[in-house]
């Protein structure tokens, strides 16, 4: 079995093996996969935060070892909070952004398969409880990002991207898609009573999560629809003031935190 790490800022991940074909989600710098199999010049991967499967070109493709790879999966890592950042070495600088994992970081250094990396920006401190103004804050840096399918950065993101992304920063772990994290965490079962943290989401007219923003104070909503922006939300849905209509029918409130 083979596996790998993202070495790049970011790597697309595919529906199918094209470039032509659909993005699904983002491979962030940091981030392990096992490699399923391979096809012309594309491997389908399996990122191994979420399970997520796709398709990345083969020239993005950092191999590691299984035992790197098993060490990885077992350990929790610091993400990085600066917009865009850096890592070096003696040959060369990386942009990392947002949300990007900083593996078997000491504060210093990060280790990248056998290449010590140096990273001088913010890390999140993975021994920091929850607190609602620290995951407002990181919530906030996003806003005005553009809206983007399958997108996970602050440069282009969708609306579980967002809430994936924003959480994990938090040390909450979620699935990639807002059907999958709507599973998760204990039901609110009034708009009212929604705090900061808490995670909305909304249906189509069969009955389908179609969307999900993150709650904050005054039952007002932080989420990715055609960029990240905070809307109000009632038990109705949520409330677009600019254009005076509902843009999203609410279903459930969820809470993880």
């Amino acid at each position: 079995m083979d596996y790998g790490i993202c070495s790049l800022s970011n790597v697309p991940v595919r529906s199918d093996a094209s470039d032509k074909a659909e993005l699904v989600t983002q491979l962030f710098f940091g981030e392990c996969y096992q490699v399923l199999q391979k096809e012309g010049n594309w491997l389908q991967i399996q990122i191994a935060a979420d399970n997520y499967t796709g398709w990345i070109d083969f020239k993005q493709h950092f191999p590691v070892t299984d035992d790197y790879f098993l060490e990885w999966k077992a350990t929790s890592h610091p993400r990085s909070l600066d917009i865009v950042q850096t890592v070096s070495s003696a040959n060369f600088v990386t942009p990392v952004l947002m949300g990007s994992t900083l593996p078997f970081f000491d504060g210093i250094t990060l280790r990248l398969g056998h290449e010590k990396l140096l990273y001088n920006g913010r890390a999140s401190n993975l021994s920091t409880e929850y607190r609602p103004a620290f995951l407002a804050k990181i919530a906030n840096t996003f806003l005005k990002a553009p809206y983007v399918w399958g997108g996970k950065s602050v440069f282009g993101i969708d609306c579980s991207g967002f809430t994936q992304q924003v959480m994990g920063i938090c040390g909450v772990a979620l699935p990639r898609d807002a059907y999958q994290q709507v599973a998760l965490g204990e039901e609110v079962h009034f708009v009212s009573q929604a705090r900061t943290g808490d995670l909305a989401f909304f249906d189509n007219d069969e009955g389908r999560i179609i969307h999900v923003g993150i709650m904050l104070d005054n039952q007002q909503i932080i989420h990715a629809h055609g960029e990240v922006r905070i809307d109000q939300l009632d038990h109705y849905g949520i409330y677009n003031q600019q254009r005076k209509r509902y843009s999203h029918k609410l279903r459930l409130i969820k809470r993880l935190l």
